[in-house]
């Protein structure tokens, strides 16, 4: 069986533009996980900043039973305001973020489990008072839904990935 010159240049040709659309596929996972990885690493650059840890730090060793103590407390004093604002908002955007798999929840877990778990249970009071009050039932949504996303990994026994 002959084969002539231009069925084999059209073979040849099409080989080319498959192989050309896997390396593009390839290229492309590998861009979105080098993005993701940027992004996390400048998370976490602004997590470990002094000023982020000053405010977490702020927040975590507040001591109040619920909404009310806290705003008796804490309601007038504005660097507890802008120590809470600053974490609740830190943890917010990461929360978008995993909500919109800009980044994964794999990478998140790594590298702050623990603070977003400790950060939440803390807030909790305050950002549920705050919903009810100001009738805004959103406030806060998508550090809960972190919060949340990762409780189910930590139940899950899920670690790394």
């Amino acid at each position: 069986m002959m084969v002539d010159i231009q069925t084999v240049s059209i073979a040849i040709a099409s080989a080319s533009v498959v192989l050309a659309a896997i390396y593009y596929i390839l290229q492309m996972r590998n861009q979105t996980k080098v993005r993701q990885t940027d992004m996390i690493m400048r998370l976490y650059a602004t997590f470990e900043s002094t000023e982020f840890q000053k405010a977490y730090q702020k927040i975590t060793d507040l001591e109040y039973e619920d909404y009310a103590d806290y705003v008796k407390q804490y309601g007038t004093n504005a660097e507890v305001k802008a120590a809470g604002g600053t974490v609740n908002a830190f943890f917010e955007g990461i929360g978008v973020l995993v909500k919109r798999k800009l980044i994964s929840m794999g990478l998140v877990d790594d590298l702050l489990s623990t603070d977003i778990l400790f950060a939440w249970e803390k807030s909790k009071p305050t950002v549920e008072g705050y919903r009810k009050k100001f009738s805004r039932p959103q406030a806060w949504e998508w550090f809960e839904y972190l919060y949340k996303e990762m409780k189910k990994r930590e139940q899950r026994g899920v670690r790394n990935g």
